[in-house]
């Protein structure tokens, strides 16, 4: 009887819980335009842009923006920042593809010749997470 209980109500709850990944941005240099944030969960998908699996922005303002991704399912993820200084909403640019507006990624840098992998920058959600990020 325990166990029919436990499959029926406690599992189904476990399985489909959703937390909250709380994201907060340091080093915001002006409070031009928007922080925005990017949830992506593989390797296939990183920094693909329609891959998206989640996103948040706030108004961006001097110091560190503090920003919520809700309703996330347990597993693996990594973030990509930037900051939309002109609020397109768009990574803005130069024409080698190089970021004119600041990047950052959870748990990793950008390289000196592109971005960080998706291992470099993945972790797991099994509760309400807090994540800090240096732009």
């Amino acid at each position: 009887m325990r166990t029919l209980t436990l499959c029926i109500f406690v599992i189904p709850v476990w399985l489909f819980s959703q937390n909250t990944i709380s994201v907060k941005v340091h080093n915001v240099s002006s409070e031009k335009g928007k922080i925005n944030v990017a949830v992506y969960d593989s390797d296939e998908t990183f920094l693909k842009f329609d891959k998206v699996v989640k996103t948040g922005s706030a108004e961006a303002h001097e110091g560190v923006v503090s920003l919520k991704i809700e309703n996330m399912p347990a597993g693996e993820y990594a973030l990509a920042v930037f900051h939309d200084e002109n609020a397109n909403n768009k990574l803005d640019t130069n024409w080698l593809g190089i970021p004119k507006e600041k990047v950052a990624f959870s748990k990793a840098k950008m390289h000196t010749f592109g971005p960080p992998k998706y291992k470099e920058c993945v972790f797991s959600v099994n509760s309400d997470y807090e994540i800090n990020i240096e732009l």
